[in-house]
C-alpha cells in the first residue's frame, strides 16, 4: 500500500514537496501508472501517465470529480473542494456538500461517498464525466478508453453505480458510430464523419438484422460508460441513482424505428437504495495489464469474483468452446469427451420459460430409447466433467406461467397505475378510470401489440381510453388469460402492465428476487452447472437498467452457492455492463453472419461483436457454428485456429444425424481435441496470435506429448510447411 499522498501544495509557502509535485494549488493522488490531479473548485487538472509520460486530461472540457445531477438533465457542478484528512469535502451552488473517502492504492485510486447533505433535489450522483484526448478504443460498454500504449477507466464498486450519465431507463440504446480509430491509415469515405451516429438495420425486430454495416469504421455501440467525442477525444463517466422515489420515463431501448419499438412512457417502482455509498476505481494502467489490474480491483474491492475451471471469468485463458445439442443424447457424453469440451447448452429442447407450477416444463432427456428427467442425465454428465444446461428465455413470464394465469401475481411489472371510479360488476365492460395516465399508448415499448391490465385479481385487455371526462375503456375484453372476471369496487387501483416482446409479461423488482431464487434452486435440483440467459431484455423492462441485472445475478450465485451449486457457467443474449462479472461467455448469433471457417472471414455480425468486445475487454465469440457433415480436418483447424488467435469463444453446434454423416468424423473430431487442448494449455505466444488472425493465414497443428505440439503453416496447395515447435 502507497503512502497517502492527499496533501494541498502550496509550493510559495511549503517547504516540501510530495509526488505529486505540482506548483499552485492542486490536490494530488498517485499510483503506480498514473498521477490525478483537482483544483479547489473540484475539477480535475491533469490525468498524468506514468506508463508513457503522456497528459491524457482533456483541456477543451472541465472534467468535475463528482457532480450532482437533478434529473437526466440539471447538472449541478462543485465551486468547492477541500481535504479532511483522508477525505474531500465538495460544496456545489445548490448548497449541497459532499464528503467523498479517498483510497490511493498501488494501481488505482478508489473514491467512495460517504455523506450528501443539502441535496436538494439531486437524485443522481456522477463521477465525472472525465475527459480525455484518448481517441482510438473506446470501450463504452465497460467505461474505459485506451490507445496502444495504455488504458484509462473506472470500476463500479457497488451495485448501485453503473456506466453512464442520466438517462431514461439506465441503459444505453443500440445505434452505429462512425469512428477510425487511425484516420492516415483508414480515413473516412467524404460521406460520412467522425462520430456520426446512425440508425441500427433491419425492421427493428430480428436481430440478426440489427448488425447490417460491413465496414470496419462502423462501430455498433453496446454501452454508455465511454463515448469519442471528436472534438475532445473521449470520456468515461459512471453515475448512480436515488431508486426511493417512483420517477417517469420515456423509454426504448431501439430507437429510429417507426411502429415498432417506439419508446412509451413508463411509471417506475421504487427501490430502497440511494445514491450514498456509490464508490469508483479510478485507474490508469498499460494496456496490456488491464484486465489484470480489473481482477485485482474485484479481488481487493469484494466485487463478485466469477470463475471457470478456476479462471477468472473475464480471463482470456478462461475462454474456450461449448457445445450446442440437438436431438437425442446418447452420444451427447462420448461426443463432448472426445472433443475435450466442457460445457453443453441444450438447444434441441426448446426454450425453457419459468413457471412455478411446472418447474421442469415437461422437458424429459431422450436416452437410451427412453425419457429420463434432467437431474438423471446431469448425474451422467458431471461425472463425466461435463457441464450440462438449458437455453432459457430468463424473465419472460408468458401466458402459460403460473404467475400470470389463472391468478395473476400482484408483482407482475406495471407501467402505469390509476383508479376506476365505479363499481364494477363481473360482466361490465363500461370502465370509467380517475385519469388517463398514458393508457392511450399502445402497448408498451417492445411489446406494440398488446393492452392488458390488472385490476385486483383480474387481467383484461383494451383498445384506448376516451379524451374527455368520464374517461371511458374502450374495447374492453374481461377476464384475460384464463383469469376470472370479478366484482370490483370504485377507487380500486388498475394498472397496466409492462409486456415483453415475446407478448408475455415481466416480474417487478420484488419477484426478479424470487425468478432468481427459482433458477439457483431449479439448478442445483438439476445437476446443472450451465445456463443459457436469451431475452435479457428482463432487467431493463422494470426501468431500472444495469442495476436491475446486477441485483439479479448477484443473488443468483449467492443462492447457488447456498443451495450447494459450485462453479456456474452463464451464457446469454449478449454481455453488458450489468453482467460483465458474472458471464462466461455470450455467444448470440452464428454461422456465416458470426463467422465463416471455410473462409476464414467474419460475417457483419461478427465483425461487430468482435470490435465491440475487443474495445471493452471481452473474448469475441463466432457465435453457434453447426458442425457441417461435409468438413473436413482443416475447417475445424480453421474455426479452431482462428479462435484462439482472438480468443474467441463459440459453440459448436452438433447433433447425432449431423457427425455420423460425417465420412471424416474420426480426423475433425481428433484435430479438434488437439487444439482445445494446446489452447488450454497456453502454448501460443501473443506475436503467434498476431499472426493468426490473418484471413489468408491457415495451420496444421498435431500433439507430440503432453507439453509439446508442432504448428504447421498451410500453404496454398494444402501442404504443411514452416514446422514451429510450441511448449507450455
Amino acid at each position: 500500500m502507497k503512502n497517502f499522498l492527499l496533501k494541498w501544495v502550496w509550493v510559495v509557502i511549503s517547504p516540501f514537496f510530495f509526488s505529486c509535485n505540482q506548483a499552485g494549488k492542486d490536490l494530488c493522488f498517485e499510483t503506480d501508472y498514473a498521477v490525478l490531479k483537482m483544483d479547489s473548485t473540484g475539477f480535475l487538472t491533469s490525468i498524468y501517465s506514468k506508463v508513457d509520460n503522456i497528459e491524457y486530461l482533456s483541456d477543451k472540457k472541465s472534467s468535475p470529480l463528482l457532480a450532482l445531477y437533478a434529473g437526466n438533465d440539471q447538472v449541478i457542478l462543485p465551486v468547492s473542494a477541500r481535504q479532511i484528512d483522508e477525505k474531500v469535502m465538495l460544496t456545489y451552488a445548490n448548497g449541497a456538500e459532499v464528503i467523498i473517502e479517498i483510497g490511493e492504492k498501488e494501481e488505482y485510486l478508489t473514491f467512495k461517498l460517504i455523506s450528501l447533505t443539502n441535496r436538494g433535489k439531486a437524485d443522481h450522483v456522477v463521477w465525472g464525466p472525465y475527459y480525455t484526448t484518448i481517441r482510438e478504443y473506446i470501450g463504452d460498454l465497460l467505461g474505459v478508453v485506451s490507445n496502444e500504449r495504455c488504458t484509462i477507466g473506472m470500476v463500479a464498486c457497488n451495485d448501485n453505480t453503473n456506466t453512464g450519465l442520466p438517462t431514461d431507463g439506465d441503459m444505453h440504446q443500440m445505434y452505429y458510430r462512425v469512428h477510425t480509430p487511425d484516420p492516415i491509415k483508414y480515413p473516412l469515405p467524404d460521406s460520412l464523419y467522425e462520430g456520426q451516429r446512425l440508425r441500427i438495420g433491419g425492421d427493428g425486430i430480428s436481430d440478426v438484422a440489427f448488425t447490417n454495416r460491413k465496414e470496419g469504421h462502423f462501430f455498433f455501440n453496446k454501452g454508455n460508460g465511454a463515448e469519442y467525442i471528436p472534438e475532445y477525444g473521449s470520456y468515461i463517466v459512471m453515475s448512480s441513482r436515488d431508486r426511493r422515489a417512483t420517477r417517469d420515463i420515456f423509454f426504448t431501448l431501439i430507437p429510429g424505428f417507426e411502429n415498432v419499438n417506439v419508446p412509451k412512457h413508463h411509471r417506475v417502482e421504487a427501490v430502497d437504495e440511494d445514491v450514498l455509498g456509490s464508490s469508483v476505481a479510478f485507474f490508469v494502467c498499460p494496456k496490456e495489464h488491464t484486465l489484470k489490474l480489473y481482477e485485482k480491483v474485484v479481488l481487493e474491492e469484494g466485487l463478485p469474483y466469477i470463475t471457470q475451471q478456476g479462471k477468472w471469468v473475464r480471463d482470456p485463458k478462461a475462454a474456450c468452446a461449448d457445445l450446442a445439442w440437438w436431438g437425442r443424447h446418447d452420444s451427447l457424453i462420448s461426443y463432448a469427451t472426445q472433443l475435450g469440451v466442457r460445457a453443453v447448452q441444450d438447444e434441441g429442447l426448446g426454450e425453457y420459460y419459468v413457471n412455478p407450477a411446472n418447474r421442469w416444463a415437461d422437458k424429459m432427456i431422450s436416452y437410451g430409447g427412453k425419457q429420463i428427467s434432467i437431474a438423471e442425465f446431469t448425474k451422467m454428465t458431471n461425472e463425466a466433467g461435463i457441464a450440462y444446461g438449458l437455453h432459457t428465455l430468463c424473465e419472460f413470464l408468458q401466458p402459460h406461467c403460473s404467475d400470470v394465469s389463472p391468478i395473476p401475481n400482484d408483482s407482475l411489472c406495471m407501467v402505469l397505475k390509476t383508479t376506476i371510479t365505479h363499481d364494477l360488476n363481473a360482466s361490465q365492460t363500461d370502465i370509467c378510470v380517475a385519469d388517463t395516465s398514458w393508457l392511450n399508448e399502445w402497448g408498451t415499448w417492445h411489446c406494440n401489440k398488446l393492452n392488458v391490465l390488472k385490476l385486483g385479481k383480474e387481467l383484461l385487455t383494451y383498445e384506448g381510453v376516451t379524451t374527455t371526462r368520464p374517461y371511458t375503456l374502450k374495447g374492453v375484453k374481461r377476464g384475460a388469460y384464463n383469469t376470472v372476471a370479478q366484482t370490483h369496487k370504485a377507487g380500486e387501483v388498475l394498472a397496466k402492465l409492462q409486456m415483453n416482446c415475446y407478448n408475455g409479461f415481466v416480474p417487478d423488482m420484488n419477484l426478479q428476487d424470487d425468478y432468481a431464487d427459482y433458477y439457483a434452486r431449479l439448478l442445483v435440483d438439476g445437476g446443472m452447472d450451465y445456463v443459457d440467459f436469451d431475452g435479457q431484455e428482463s432487467f431493463m423492462y422494470q426501468g431500472h437498467g444495469y442495476y436491475s441485472m446486477k441485483r439479479f445475478y448477484r443473488n443468483l450465485f449467492e443462492k447457488f452457492h447456498t443451495y450447494g451449486g459450485n462453479e456456474l457457467r452463464v451464457m446469454g443474449s449478449g454481455i453488458m455492463y450489468g453482467n460483465w462479472l458474472y458471464m462466461g461467455n455470450g455467444n448470440i448469433g452464428g454461422g456465416n453472419n458470426m463467422f465463416n471457417p471455410v473462409t476464414n472471414s467474419f460475417g457483419i455480425q461478427g465483425k461487430d461483436e468482435r470490435n465491440g468486445n475487443v474495445n471493452n475487454f471481452i473474448c469475441p465469440t463466432f457465435g453457434i457454428q453447426n458442425f457441417q457433415s461435409e468438413w473436413d480436418e482443416q475447417v475445424i483447424e480453421n474455426l479452431q485456429s482462428k479462435a484462439v488467435a482472438w480468443n474467441a469463444t463459440y459453440m459448436l453446434g452438433l447433433s447425432e444425424n449431423a457427425v455420423e454423416k460425417c465420412l471424416d468424423k474420426e480426423r475433425v473430431f481428433k484435430a479438434f481435441r488437439v487444439w482445445e487442448d494446446a489452447r488450454r494449455a497456453d502454448i501460443f505466444s501473443k506475436e503467434l496470435k498476431e499472426e493468426m488472425k490473418a484471413q489468408e493465414n491457415r495451420y496444421h497443428l498435431e500433439r507430440i506429448n503432453d507439453h509439446t505440439w508442432t504448428l504447421y503453416t498451410v500453404d496454398i496447395s494444402g501442404e504443411h510447411v514452416n514446422p514451429r515447435t510450441l511448449i507450455n
